[in-house]
């Protein structure tokens, strides 16, 4: 993918990792980035185009794709994360984590395939996590989530392969943002993150595995003793 001829849409883009890809796409000379968020007034990012999208509103889904037509590049990083372990008492925060992680991911991908099929084909680019393959028990609704974008984002490879799109899933553990401060590990820096994704959308590779603990558990995964099979 040639940077200098992307015009991109990032959602989650007001703060964390979605602020790191929009300011690497600039860096790269992207030609015009569009930065999504819930409220867009958070944004401050220079040089971006922003946009309010709530990625579980269909509304707002179907009319930043009427308004956003140009987009080559979408990257599909907005999501939450919440306590919820599969046997505690309450199940909304499994669903809302569903509904935003998968749903709301899927709701973009469809909106916008047609676009980047009218552009070019061009790049998807869907924020995973180290998660979508193994489980800690007090986030297992979260776990469940990754796990089901990832094969969504398997699925959309396969559909989107005839357009000509490349579709990207980004696997990583514990990234230095608001989402993991209260995690007393070492994280890696969003800007790592993103500078990853761009070299892969530069070399076309449809996997970034953006930290060890990462590759470990990848590598892990056909063992007889996997990592799934214990707690993360």
């Amino acid at each position: 993918m040639k940077l200098n001829e992307t015009v991109a849409l990032v959602t989650g883009a007001n703060r964390g990792l979605g602020l790191a890809f929009a300011q690497a796409l600039l860096t790269a000379g992207a030609r015009k980035v569009y930065a999504a968020a819930r409220d867009p007034s958070g944004i401050t990012l220079e040089g971006v185009v922003p946009i309010r999208l709530d990625i579980t509103d269909d509304a707002q889904v179907q009319g930043a794709a009427l308004k956003c037509g140009d987009v080559n590049l979408l990257i599909n990083n907005a999501g939450i994360a919440q306590r919820s372990p599969f046997l505690g008492d309450d199940t909304a925060c499994a669903r809302a984590q569903i509904d935003t992680n998968f749903f709301g991911t899927l709701a973009m991908s469809r909106a916008f395939a047609p676009v980047l099929k009218a552009n070019g084909g061009g790049a998807l680019v869907n924020m995973l996590s180290v998660l979508s393959w193994v489980n800690m028990p007090a986030m297992s609704g979260y776990c469940a989530s990754k796990a089901a974008t990832w094969s969504l984002t398997n699925g959309l490879r396969n559909e989107l392969r005839p357009q000509g799109t490349l579709v990207v899933g980004v696997h990583a553990a514990f990234i230095d943002t608001d989402m993991a401060r209260h995690v007393s590990v070492p994280k890696t820096s969003p800007g790592d993150v993103a500078r990853q994704v761009i070299d892969a959308l530069v070399a076309g590779q449809e996997e970034v595995f953006a930290d060890a603990i990462t590759r470990q558990v990848k590598t892990s995964l056909s063992a007889n003793a996997a990592a799934y099979l214990r707690e993360a």
